[in-house]
């Protein structure tokens, strides 16, 4: 059992209280607004968006090499980016989709 340092009321809660997704992430990261959590949604964006450029590559069927190429980019550059594991400028991103992927990309601010 996964013990957290998060309280209700005076009572300690554990991952196995959790009842929804939004608890087990309140329990294991922190409230959303605090840097714990906020550090967890920003990764687990970057993850994200690593997964839709990883999907995209392997429907083109294309290797992580050939997207470099496409992008005047490193393979090992397009390996970081799949895996969440660096910030991609915004320019950058487009050119991975647009240029490499031949994918339009929008943006929405919500």
């Amino acid at each position: 059992m996964i013990i957290l340092n998060r309280r209700k009321g005076n009572t300690m809660k554990t991952i196995k209280d959790a009842k929804t997704f939004d608890e087990l992430l309140d329990i294991k990261y922190g409230m959303l607004g605090t840097k714990a959590r906020d550090d967890f949604e920003l990764k687990a964006k970057s993850f994200i968006v690593g997964e839709m450029i990883k999907d995209a590559r392997k429907k083109a069927h294309l290797t992580q090499e050939d997207l470099a190429k496409r992008t005047g980019t490193k393979k090992s550059y397009i390996s970081r980016v799949e895996n969440g594991k660096i910030d991609i400028q915004l320019s950058t991103l487009f050119k991975i989709f647009e240029e490499g992927l031949g994918k339009r990309l929008g943006l929405t601010v919500l």
